[in-house]
């Protein structure tokens, strides 16, 4: 399992998410709170995607324990940004490691984090992945269950759809050729932000316009709201959409 953070709203720095806040994505790194069997730590890479004004996100990965980078902090600090995504991954066994693994993962102006994992992987989603274009397989980041399902969403998006709609879709796919996978996602684009509670806890807190989704409350300050579980949440212009999943037909 894995922790990750996601911020849209009016510009502001992410480091109160990554690293100031009490229950900050670096403590989280160490000492989650809510992990629910998924580990202990969340210590095999790290990943920072935002928006500044060019055509696609910037983003930061390294490979190593978010505690372990000494540039990042004083990088967060400098950045501010309508929306960003942040993760840090504790690698599912047999999985591989290296940056390609880490979250968030990227395309046009796309970002998006797993946490959780895929039951019986490679097998169970081979008959979805055998759809893909061979040259999206061929060039994946990573052989991981979370970088096939970028694969799977990203061919949606570009496609046109509705990215609530991808996503609920792709959840209701991948539950019913994997039951008890654990589909936990974050998205945007930098106007839209969608996250999901499968099987796995995420929490929202809304100021104005301001709307910040975490795996864990970043502090025990009131107004954040549990997500309740197999529901999506989308957000956009400050309001906040919650929209309940179903594995036969995604949205009722």
């Amino acid at each position: 399992m894995c922790r990750h953070v996601g911020y849209l709203g009016p510009p502001r720095s992410p480091v109160d998410a990554v690293f100031d806040a009490p229950y900050s994505l670096l403590r989280q790194t160490y000492a989650p709170r809510d992990m629910r069997g998924g580990g202990v730590v969340n210590a095999d890479g790290f990943g920072l995607g935002w928006y500044d004004d060019g055509p696609e996100p910037v983003r930061y990965r390294r490979p190593v324990p978010l505690w372990s980078d000494h540039d990042l902090p004083r990088l967060a600090r400098s950045v501010h940004s309508g929306a960003f995504v942040a993760a840090v991954r504790n690698g599912t066994t047999g999985m591989p490691s290296g940056e390609g693994a880490c979250a968030p993962f990227t395309g046009g102006r796309w970002l998006f984090s797993h946490n959780g994992m895929v039951r019986g992987w490679p097998d169970s989603l081979a008959v979805l992945a055998g759809k893909l274009p061979v040259t999206d397989l061929m060039t994946l980041e990573a052989p991981t269950d979370s970088a096939v399902l970028w694969a799977l969403l990203r061919e949606r998006l570009a496609a046109g759809e509705d990215p609530a709609g991808a996503v609920a879709d792709l959840i209701a796919q991948v539950e019913r050729a994997a039951p008890g996978s654990r589909l936990n996602f974050l998205l945007t684009d930098g106007t839209v932000l969608v996250g999901t509670a499968w099987t796995h806890a995420l929490s929202v807190r809304v100021e104005g316009e301001a709307v910040l989704f975490a795996s864990e409350p970043l502090d025990d300050a009131p107004g954040w709201s549990e997500v309740p579980d197999r529901h999506l949440v989308r957000a956009e212009h400050g309001a906040v959409e919650v929209i309940p999943l179903n594995a036969d037909r995604s949205v009722p």
